[in-house]
């Protein structure tokens, strides 16, 4: 059974960072791509960041985070980062890590809280 585990999420004002990790066990078959979405009160779950498995340089975000967050992953630590900077108000959420395996399956996180706010 694969498990996903996200920290780092947490109060921050506007204009700061937070790191998000998560973190995954478990056997599956093999990975496809990894990434982060996010949920805000009243709202549907949205694409913040991907990456493939494999993909140093490919990675892809959506507009509304362009230039201030950053996905990344530690294969050793079977670990994938979010990297958020000049966090604004609209980033407030739950961000849910996702893990796509070689046949699709998709494998989510239980969420981490991140408010934006003074």
């Amino acid at each position: 059974q694969v498990q996903l585990v996200e920290s780092g999420g947490g109060l921050v004002q506007p204009g700061g960072s937070l790191r998000l990790s998560c973190t995954f066990s478990g056997s599956m078959f093999g990975m496809r791509s990894m990434g982060w979405h996010r949920q805000a009160p009243g709202m549907r779950r949205e694409f913040v960041a991907g990456m493939p498995s494999d993909g140093i340089g490919r990675e892809s975000y959506a507009d509304s985070v362009k230039g201030r967050f950053t996905i990344s992953n530690d294969n050793a630590k079977n670990t994938v980062y979010l990297q958020m900077n000049s966090l604004k108000p609209e980033d407030t959420g739950v961000y849910y890590c996702l893990i796509i395996d070689l046949r699709a399956n998709n494998y989510w996180g239980q969420g981490t809280q991140v408010t934006v706010s003074l």
